[in-house]
Parts: C-alpha cells; sequence; structure tokens
C-alpha cells in the first residue's frame, strides 16, 4: 500500500469515531494497553504533558509544543483531529511524521493489531507515541482525543496535567451532567502530577478538588489567579493583544475571543513547568505566543484566509465555542467591516445543534453545507431546524459549492464565516489546497 492507500485503510479497516461516531468509540484501555506493551512501553521514553477540556485543548497543546521548541527541545505533539492530512496529528518540532513511516508502521504491525480490532484512535495513538521514542523526544504533548479516564492516550504518567474547560460536548459517551463530563475529563489526574485547571464552576470544581485530592496531585485554578487582564483584537497584525501580569504587553498570533482564556490557562501552565526545572524564557514565550501557528502548523482557529471579503473559518462545533464566536463576528459587523454577513455552515448529528443555532446571528445570509463524513447533519435537515430560529439560507450539497456560492455572492467589505464542525472546515481547507 502506498499513504493514500494505508490512511484509507486505516479509516475503513478500523472502527473511527470521526467519521462513524459513538460505534467507532471503543471505551476502555484493553486494545490500548496491548499495544503499549507489544511496542516496550515507548511513552516511557520521554517526558510528556497531557491536555483535556471540552474547548481550547489543540490551542494551549501548540502553543505549549512552541514554547518547549523555542527553549531548544525537541518536541513531539500528538492532536486530533487533522485538517488537510493525517500526518498533522503526529509532529516533531512541528513538522508531520513522514509518509513512509505511517506506511511502515501499518505495514509491519497489522498481523499484530488486526485480530484486536482496535479503533483508528488506538491504533494512531500507538502509532505517535512508538515514532516520539524513535525519534528521541525531549517532551510529547499530548492531547486527549475523547474525554480523559478512559481514552486511550491516559496510559501515559505526565509531568503535568491541564484542563481547560468543561462545557457540554460528547453527552452521548461521558454524560448530560456537567459534573459528569468533569469527572471523565478529571480522570487524567495522576498520583503526585500538578494539575492547572483553566475554567471551572460551582458544578466542576468541586470534581476536579476531589480528585486531586485522591492522588495527592497539587491544583491550580488559573481563573482564581487571573495572568491576562484584558486583551483586545490586533487589527493591523491579526491576532491578539494582551495586558497580563507578569509579561506586560503580549502579542499573540491566535485571533479568537475564546483565545484570551486558553492565555491564561497557558501562563499558569507555563509557570508551572518552570516550578519543575524546566527553562523557558520570557523571550522564548513572547516568540511562541506571536508565531504558534508558523511554528506547529496550527490551522482552523479563527483563521483569516482572505481579506476583500474578509473570509474567516473556525472549528468551533459546539455551545461553548459559539458563545465567543457569535458575539465576535457581531464586532467584527458591527465596528470593523459594516458589510454584509454570510454564513457557510454545517454541523455534525450528534452534537447538540438546537443549542448552537439559539446563538447564531439572525441577520446573517447562510449557506448550509455538510462535510464528507457519515455524521454530517445533512444540510437540508439543518436548514429545517435552523428556520424554526428564524434562520434562513441556502442548501448546498458540500462545502466547495457553499463557500463557492458566498465567495461569488459577496462585495468586497463582506464578512464570509465559515464553520460549525472541524470537518466543514476541513473540507474547505482541503478544496483550497487543492481546488481542482
Amino acid at each position: 500500500m502506498d499513504y493514500s492507500q494505508t490512511v484509507e485503510y486505516l479509516y475503513h479497516q478500523v472502527p473511527s469515531f470521526e467519521r462513524t461516531g459513538q460505534s467507532g468509540y471503543k471505551e476502555g484501555l484493553t486494545n490500548t494497553l496491548l499495544l503499549d506493551q507489544h511496542f516496550g512501553h515507548p511513552h516511557q521514553a520521554y517526558k510528556t504533558i497531557h491536555i483535556a477540556g471540552t474547548n481550547g485543548k489543540g490551542s494551549c497543546a501548540h502553543t505549549l509544543a512552541a514554547m518547549l521548541q523555542e527553549a531548544g527541545y525537541k518536541v513531539g505533539l500528538y492532536t486530533s483531529p487533522h485538517l488537510i492530512d493525517f500526518r498533522e496529528r503526529i509532529k516533531i518540532n512541528g513538522q508531520p511524521i513522514s509518509r513512509q513511516r505511517v506506511v511502515d508502521f501499518v505495514q509491519q504491525n497489522r498481523k499484530f493489531f488486526e485480530p484486536l480490532q482496535p479503533s483508528f484512535f488506538e491504533l494512531t495513538t500507538a502509532l505517535a507515541f512508538l515514532y516520539f521514542k524513535e525519534q528521541n523526544v525531549d517532551f510529547a504533548v499530548i492531547e486527549v482525543g475523547l474525554g480523559g479516564r478512559l481514552d486511550c492516550t491516559n496510559i501515559i504518567h505526565p509531568i503535568l496535567d491541564v484542563i481547560t474547560n468543561i462545557s457540554f460536548d460528547h453527552m452521548q459517551m461521558l454524560g448530560n451532567t456537567l459534573p459528569k463530563i468533569a469527572s471523565e475529563k478529571a480522570g487524567i489526574i495522576k498520583q503526585g502530577v500538578p494539575v492547572i485547571i483553566g475554567e471551572s464552576n460551582s458544578l466542576t470544581r468541586p470534581v476536579f478538588e476531589a480528585k486531586a485530592k485522591e492522588e495527592g496531585a497539587t491544583i491550580d485554578f488559573a481563573q482564581d489567579n487571573p495572568m491576562v487582564l484584558s486583551s483586545t483584537p490586533d487589527n493591523q497584525r491579526g491576532g491578539r493583544n494582551y495586558e497580563t501580569t507578569n509579561m506586560g504587553q503580549l502579542y499573540g498570533q491566535l485571533s479568537g475571543d475564546c483565545q484570551e482564556r486558553n492565555t491564561n490557562t497557558i501562563l499558569h501552565a507555563v509557570k508551572q513547568l518552570q516550578k519543575l526545572g524546566i527553562v523557558i524564557s520570557e523571550e522564548e514565550q513572547r516568540r511562541a505566543f506571536a508565531h504558534v501557528c508558523n511554528l506547529t502548523g496550527l490551522m482552523g482557529r479563527w483563521q483569516t484566509l482572505q481579506s476583500q471579503p474578509l473570509v474567516i473559518c473556525d472549528i468551533g462545533h459546539n455551545e461553548g465555542c459559539f458563545q465567543y464566536i457569535a458575539p465576535q463576528l457581531a464586532t467584527i459587523k458591527s465596528k470593523v467591516s459594516r458589510g454584509q454577513l454570510r454564513m457557510v455552515f454545517g454541523m455534525v448529528s450528534d452534537k447538540d445543534i438546537d443549542a448552537v443555532l439559539r446563538l447564531l446571528p439572525t441577520d446573517a445570509l447562510y449557506y448550509f453545507t455538510q462535510a464528507n463524513i457519515r455524521r454530517a447533519e445533512t444540510a437540508e435537515h439543518l436548514a429545517i431546524k435552523a428556520a424554526t430560529y428564524n434562520i434562513i439560507g441556502k442548501k448546498y450539497l458540500n462545502v466547495p459549492l457553499a463557500y463557492q456560492a458566498a465567495l461569488s455572492e459577496s462585495q468586497p467589505q463582506d464578512i464570509i464565516f465559515v464553520g460549525g464542525s472541524s470537518y466543514i472546515v476541513s473540507d474547505l481547507l482541503t478544496y483550497l489546497s487543492n481546488p481542482e
């Protein structure tokens, strides 16, 4: 098999939650532990940082990786999902794993793993951990795939745990209350390992406190001691300008309003790493914040694709995300562009679609569409649901068609937002990288 065939094999021969939903989710660590034993426990060869949470995991993971990278360390980064190429999931110092290594991994080990019938994520995690050992990384920043307690990344014993926040998502697997979801996320807290909690509330905080006490882990609630006092968009460079307690003015390349909370979480995490004896200078931190996308290849976080009309895409896909996205779009429309807002919008069927629709602007023009995955809510069904919230628009069978329609109907001063799902953004970026 060549690389393309190998990736298709991974998607179709092993269950994939991302493409099929709950049927591709395997609860428990049995397969992960068997794979780990087979490969000689590779994650024990380097230090790890484990990051969980409902939203913001990717931004925090990439920024922390960028900081360690700028400090001169060799850094593995394991995240999901990818947007254009499977290899985005497994990187070292911003460089994706080679196509040949992916091919070799499957060809050399399929006789072992096929009888196990592992999930896509179980197999991908095994590949990442093994590759990081082979390449002698100093650190690996590991993003939880789903939940925490039973996620297949949860075999590591990290030097630091980070839980960004808790909101409603994946309720069919993690529970339908915030304390239940928090309990699953808190499952990454390990004996004696310090944990940073980015955001909590009266329902989730006791869950984290109880788990940290049980494990003898020090816990830092970042919101109790804000290191970020305020932030504003940087309209010249893009990104955001922050006012901080420890670094004064700080520039970050990521533009979303949600990054203010993420940045506070990251600064607390860096402070803890420094307490552990890991040297990351202020200048190295500044470079990482200012160039995180360039250093790590991060995409899809309030990403500007062009300026006239202004085109923005964002992978935000649940109520917690759109509590930031919707007001930020309104601000841009009223204070920056003053043009027509056009929404190329789609979601997956197992999300709380109504919770997101309630937050969307009703004065925008909508181009309802669907991602190229089985989990996608059809444009037809999405348009019907949206109409109950006075949200009206046209329907398109795929993202490129919807995007081209929005682009062709736009004036230079208009705004096009593409999102509702990471898979909508994935389809757009894939199309733009190869429009033919």
